[in-house]
């Protein structure tokens, strides 16, 4: 087998494969910056609780129009998505829970809820695909939609990159100066739940949070500086993608899935041999002597 027929030729002969590769390549630039930010603000855990959030919105618009719309059930899962993250906050601010156990709670009815509404309606194989994703099945409006949310959050990145991250390390410092840390917060949990959805478009919901946290740990073992951890973690998100879809094609395996244990396999590689990872402290570089 040439180079050409095991790198190219999927994409080359196969619409659908390169459909799945420009989606996989806009996840990549919008989900790692995000990924990126969660961690920084040791948020990561409320990614996957947001991924289950948008279930019930999925499942609703699933109902909504008859069949698997990608298009239908991404807008119902932003709605969802949304209401959870609003009624989280709120329920917050009105009690004594903490952020984190408010997320935990309504994401868990949501994912029970969501799986429910399918299973009324559907059948097993539709629940395995709302739950785990159809990226080989990524059609004309819900690559439009993909694009048009990596678009958004690029965007507002830059529009607001540094109040965002005087958020992340000082959010003290932030409203002594008279900054709005409530709306950038509010901003930045918008951007996650966007997405969330676009991620539910190609891997569902139980994997849409894996090319947003993996790439970003990856990026924290390697990165120096946030723009560094920011372009390693897209970065990682792509090659993860790409070399996910050509494995899955060639070794006949569910492409959603590959993508995310070959982000998985780069995030263990980044633990042995990265600059702090358990290669370097195990065979440490001997000191340079004067």
């Amino acid at each position: 087998m040439s180079a050409y027929d095991l790198l190219i030729a999927p994409f080359a002969d196969y619409g659908f494969m390169r459909r799945a590769l420009v989606a996989c390549l806009c996840l990549a630039l919008g989900s790692g910056p995000i990924g990126v930010f969660l961690m920084l603000r040791r948020m990561s855990l409320m990614g996957d609780a947001m991924s289950h959030a948008v279930l019930p919105g999925a499942a609703i618009g699933y109902l909504v129009a008859g069949s698997l719309s990608l298009t239908a059930m991404g807008i119902g899962g932003l709605v969802a998505g949304l209401s959870v993250a609003l009624l989280s906050g709120i329920v917050s601010r009105a009690t004594v829970l903490q952020e984190d156990a408010s997320f935990a709670s309504f994401y868990l009815t949501s994912l029970a809820l969501g799986v429910l509404i399918v299973s009324l309606r559907g059948s097993n194989i539709d629940l395995l695909h709302v739950l785990f994703g159809t990226i080989l099945a990524i059609d004309g409006p819900a690559l439009v939609l993909i694009g048009s949310i990596t678009s958004v959050t690029l965007i507002a990145l830059a529009l607001v990159y540094r109040p965002l991250v005087a958020e992340c390390f000082d959010p003290g410092f932030l409203r002594t100066v008279g900054g709005r840390g409530p709306v950038y917060h509010a901003l930045f949990l918008l951007l996650v739940v966007l997405n969330m959805v676009a991620s539910f478009q190609a891997l569902g919901t139980l994997m849409a949070v894996g090319l947003m946290m993996l790439p970003a740990a990856v990026a924290q073992l390697w990165g120096r500086s946030l723009t560094a951890m920011i372009a390693l973690a897209a970065g990682t998100a792509a090659v993860s993608g790409y070399v996910g879809l050509v494995a899955s094609y060639h070794l006949e395996l569910a492409s959603g899935p590959t993508i995310i244990m070959t982000a998985a396999v780069i995030y263990g590689l980044s633990i042995l041999f990265s600059p702090s990872g358990f290669a370097r402290r195990l065979f440490p570089s001997p000191h340079l002597k004067g």
